[in-house]
């Protein structure tokens, strides 16, 4: 069986984080100065982990139980944020764009599709989910 072996990350951070407000607060304060100390621009990457965080502690919530965000620069180049919570069965979906707008609550996911150069969401393992979001280095890096 030919397996190609898979590179680790350059660069790598994940930290535990309550699901609360004050979680996701303190993911985007993590993630702004860990995206600084790799020579990487502040944002988009800051407003990536704000969102992605903030629809953990939202719609990802399970009482007693945390969110980790995962930062890490793989052997792309790119910058990988991921946000994993314990719901599972709570997929993020895109809301579809109805007259030039989208439903109430629904512009942060297209703020994600919008800023990130791909984004998805995995599964598992049971019962976690991880959305992700990649950023690739400008031409100017």
């Amino acid at each position: 069986m030919n397996q190609q072996a898979v590179s680790p990350p350059r660069y790598l951070f994940s930290v535990p984080l309550s699901a609360t407000r004050r979680g996701a607060r303190l993911a985007r304060l993590l993630a702004a100065e860990q995206v600084r100390s790799w020579d990487w621009p502040l944002d988009p990457a800051r407003l990536l982990v704000a969102e992605l965080a903030a629809n953990a502690v939202l719609h990802g919530h399970v009482p007693g139980r945390s969110f980790r965000l995962t930062l890490a620069v793989v052997p792309s180049g790119a910058l990988r944020v991921e946000v994993t919570d314990t719901r599972g069965d709570r997929l993020p979906v895109r809301t579809p764009v109805r007259d030039g707008s989208p439903a109430e609550g629904g512009y942060g996911l297209l703020l994600v599709e919008e800023l990130a150069d791909r984004w998805g969401v995995v599964d598992g393992p049971v019962p976690c989910k991880t959305v992700w979001a990649e950023l690739d280095p400008s031409p100017c890096r």
